[in-house]
């Protein structure tokens, strides 16, 4: 049973008919449920129309995960949880990224509605506990788009993206509050609780954290003033790099031993300095309008690409690429260089 699911299609020349029922209203947070069938288990499942509308369609794909967790739908379905589910929801994410860069737009489709499944696939799970329901989820998500665009749907001005996204960003910083209200007792809140950049989730891969954090303090107005001053802070962090290893000249410095437990691990201090030039190369994709996950990614796929040239030329040479010297390498490596990646 593969964790990802095909849209269902009305077969050719035959028709099905289609039982339809309204998305059940959202509950307000906190509120019991009334004890009525949820929707999720009501079996709307047979695919709609050709010509459905885009309601018609979620509500089948509603129905049809809700076949597949039901009393003798698909085992595979019936046995996930939230848990189960996380490394599909990541590996969806991804697979939609590589899509929408192949320029294929079936392919960028079919990613999307996978990635679609997933939210439906924990709403559901949700709702069969009694937390939440998928029409929660739309509910809370058009609520919240309303209430973040008040240069729209209210009376605040914003003549600019960067205006729009300063208030963007006044606007979570004061939900976050609401919602620590909330969960905290007035005396036991933080200036942390309070601050924009309190939403950014701790669990983000490092690039994501480092580029959302500078993002949202760039937002309120606290960034570089050029690309100058950041490349000069690039330069301080890599002299206090070199510092960090005992003043040793760059050029007398050998790889870190590999594969070797013994081997002295680099000191707090070495990485906390290595972090720093990290962080600072991620500050400076973001100033340059560049997501640095997106831009790495691209990157690796660039060095993969040249180094297996690398090992088919050394293959067609009789030899094998870890058998060559060093110069030869570096010979291989510019010649792949002058390849395009689609070759």
């Amino acid at each position: 049973m593969s964790p990802r699911r095909k849209k269902a299609r009305k077969p050719n020349g035959t028709s099905r008919a289609k039982s339809r029922a309204p998305l059940r209203p959202a509950r307000r947070p906190g509120k019991k449920s009334s004890g009525a069938k949820p929707f999720l288990l009501q079996g709307i499942h047979a695919a709609p129309a050709a010509q459905a509308t885009v309601g018609e369609w979620f509500e089948a794909l509603v129905g049809l995960q809700s076949r597949l967790r039901a009393p003798g739908g698909c085992p595979w379905d019936r046995e996930q949880t939230h848990e189960s589910l996380r490394k599909f929801l990541i590996e969806e994410t991804y697979e939609v990224l590589d899509a929408m860069e192949s320029g294929d737009p079936r392919k960028f489709s079919s990613e999307l509605g996978d990635l679609l499944l997933q939210v439906v696939f924990h709403s559901m799970l949700a709702e069969e506990s009694g937390s939440f329901t998928i029409a929660d989820v739309i509910e809370s998500v058009h609520t919240k788009m309303v209430r973040r665009h008040p240069h729209v749907f209210g009376n605040t001005k914003a003549g600019s993206s960067a205006e729009v996204l300063k208030n963007w960003e006044e606007i979570k910083a004061a939900e976050r509050a609401v919602d620590e209200a909330g969960r905290l007792d007035a005396s036991k809140r933080t200036a942390a609780d309070e601050s924009i950049l309190a939403g950014v989730p701790r669990s983000f891969p490092a690039v994501l954290e480092a580029y959302q954090l500078t993002r949202r303090a760039s937002h309120v107005g606290f960034d570089w003033d050029n690309l100058g001053e950041i490349l000069e802070k690039l330069d301080e962090e890599k002299r206090e790099l070199i510092s960090a290893m005992g003043g040793a000249a760059p050029a007398d410095v050998a790889p870190a031993v590999r594969g070797n437990a013994n081997a002295d691990k680099p000191s707090a201090h070495l990485e906390e300095e290595m972090g720093d030039v990290l962080f600072v190369a991620v500050n400076i994709a973001r100033f340059l309008g560049v997501d640095p996950e997106i831009a790495l990614k691209k990157a690796n796929r660039k060095f993969k690409a040249r180094f297996a040239r690398m090992e088919r030329a050394a293959t067609g040479q009789g030899s094998r690429f870890a058998d060559l010297q060093r110069a030869r390498m570096e010979e291989l490596w510019n010649e792949s260089k002058r390849f395009k990646e689609s070759e």
